[in-house]
């Protein structure tokens, strides 16, 4: 008698969501050409009437001085941005405070909240007859209409980038760690630094990158409460609108590709500084 081999039956996987490779091949069509065509196009408008314009443009004085002041803005817009970031993060993943949904939902204000409405909100409060700019005023310390308005704004923006970065890291690391650091002997000042901190080191660095590449193509935000006095207080897409205006398109298509470069670099660099922080706790956990 024949031995009876079973009938094995092969069913399809078949795909939780309908129609993947059709949805997939159009949303990169249409991501193509809301992304990359116009980022390719900026990258190649530039050079269009040769590489003199675009020299003579990068070696604007003007130019010069107001990318100095977009990117130092948003860098120690960024840097300021960590310490709240993670206070806030803390309190919404550890804390248990009243109307903490509330708290959570303010976080994306900024998100939300168009940049003109912002940029007027701050001009309001940090003028000179504001609710806050009048106390610091009268002590001297004057916020709108200077570079100090422009890190102001930034903060503003930039809070919820570091914010969102390390809540779902902070939400995966284990409260049981801190509690048997604390029962080794450990003080709160060496638990932090020596166990939640580098967990969130990544985190902390992608919310800066993220505020920072946010920061530095800021507008509608900073023009409001920045001055924009050349030299001083502009900044660089400010300038790229005003160059629009006077019809230099080379010399605002070399301002945008500048930026453009400048954040590419700034997000790769925020990478890879990432992976090695990443790379560093994972072979010290091994260890």
């Amino acid at each position: 008698m024949k031995r009876l081999l079973p009938h094995r039956v092969t069913a399809r996987r078949r795909d939780p969501l309908p129609g993947l490779g059709t949805g997939l091949g159009v949303t990169i069509a249409w991501l193509g050409l809301l992304v990359v065509l116009p980022l390719a196009a900026l990258i190649v408008r530039p050079w269009q009437g040769g590489a003199a314009p675009v020299l003579h443009a990068l070696h604007d004085a003007r130019m010069l001085a107001a990318l100095r002041v977009s990117v130092s803005s948003a860098a120690f817009a960024a840097l300021l941005d960590l310490v709240p970031g993670l206070v806030l993060a803390w309190a919404l993943v550890r804390g248990r405070l009243p109307g903490r949904r509330v708290i959570d939902a303010l976080v994306d204000l900024p998100f939300a909240l168009p940049t003109a409405v912002t940029g007027i909100t701050m001009a309001t409060l940090y003028g000179p007859r504001g609710w806050l700019g009048a106390p610091l005023a009268a002590l001297g310390l004057p916020v709108a209409f200077t570079p100090v308005g422009i890190v102001v704004a930034l903060t503003f923006v930039g809070l919820p980038f570091v914010v969102r970065a390390i809540e779902p890291v902070l939400r995966d690391l284990p409260p049981e760690i801190e509690e048997a650091a604390e029962t080794l002997g450990a003080r709160p000042g060496q638990i932090l630094r020596r166990v939640v901190l580098p967990p969130l080191l990544p985190a902390l660095v992608t919310g800066f990158g993220l505020a920072f590449a946010r920061g530095i193509g800021e507008y509608g935000s900073v023009i409001f409460i920045a001055g924009n006095q050349p030299f001083r207080s502009e900044i660089a897409p400010l300038l790229i609108v005003i160059r629009l205006q006077e019809f230099d398109y080379a010399g605002a298509s070399a301002i945008g590709f500048v930026l453009l470069v400048t954040s590419i670099l700034a997000l790769l660099g925020i990478a890879w500084v990432r992976r090695r922080l990443s790379h560093g706790i994972a072979t010290e956990t091994v260890a």
